[in-house]
């Protein structure tokens, strides 16, 4: 296993610091772009390697962004990694369109660059946790570029009034996965952007977890099961989901 993050060609004027990047073996053909939780950073889930490396014999680039650092409302203005800016926890309060904007454009531009060394937007696998994982549903289904496949975890969709006429990619295979027992993003956030979605033509596969606002091991055999045959597939995204 590789790793290089000195040197990564990003958006230092979004970003704080370059990426932290594994590379399974020499010349990946695809690559897991995983965006952290609120007040985290890109350490948090880099353990996922240990679970997704071997899932294809092509090699896999791993990208853990880090979250600049920005005051938060919902916390008091208390400065942290943030992807965006938050003003509540239930879904009739306002959105930060304008940080979520610049956000997913930050995102966009570290795929357009894995593009430009090698990597194809169809062969990149978007996914993230909370406020991470609302970051990547709005980039992966309502961005320019047609990913491989989105993984939302504990999240919700963002701008969800809006997203029947934003929407450009609802067939994507999407994984979405929720604690029951979630107080930070309640259960019933999930269903129903799981709903939204639906409702636009797409087929994401959700399945709840008796869980709080944290991941479990099943979640993870359960996200080696879904990207199996999307990894091992002929093209990367050419596969439908249901649930």
């Amino acid at each position: 296993m590789s790793r290089r993050a000195a040197g990564y060609t990003i958006n230092m004027a979004f970003f704080d610091r370059p990426p932290l990047e594994f590379c399974s073996g020499p010349r990946p053909q695809h690559a897991l772009v995983w965006l952290h939780g609120l007040g985290a950073d890109g350490h948090d889930f880099a353990d996922l390697i240990q679970s997704l490396a071997d899932l294809s014999a092509e090699s896999i680039r791993f990208i853990f962004p880090h979250a600049p650092l920005r005051p938060v409302t919902l916390n008091g203005g208390a400065v942290m990694p943030a992807w965006f800016d938050l003003f509540g926890i239930t879904p009739h309060d306002p959105q930060d369109q304008t940080g979520l904007t610049r956000a997913a454009g930050a995102i966009a531009e570290l795929i357009e660059h894995e593009h430009q060394r090698g990597i194809a937007p169809q062969k990149v696998i978007l996914g993230g946790f909370s406020q991470g994982g609302a970051l990547a549903l709005h980039v992966g289904l309502t961005g320019a570029q047609r990913l491989g496949a989105l993984v939302a975890w504990s999240t919700y969709l963002p701008l969800a009034e809006r997203f029947a006429q934003a929407c450009r990619h609802p067939r994507i295979p999407l994984f979405m996965a929720h604690g029951t027992e979630d107080t930070m993003v309640p259960f019933d956030f999930g269903t129903r952007s799981r709903d939204v979605i639906r409702a636009a033509g797409g087929h994401p596969y959700f399945k709840s977890y008796p869980i709080g606002h944290s991941v479990a091991d099943e979640e993870i055999v359960d996200l080696r099961s879904f990207l199996t045959p999307i990894l091992q597939g002929p093209v990367l995204g050419a596969r439908s989901t249901s649930g």
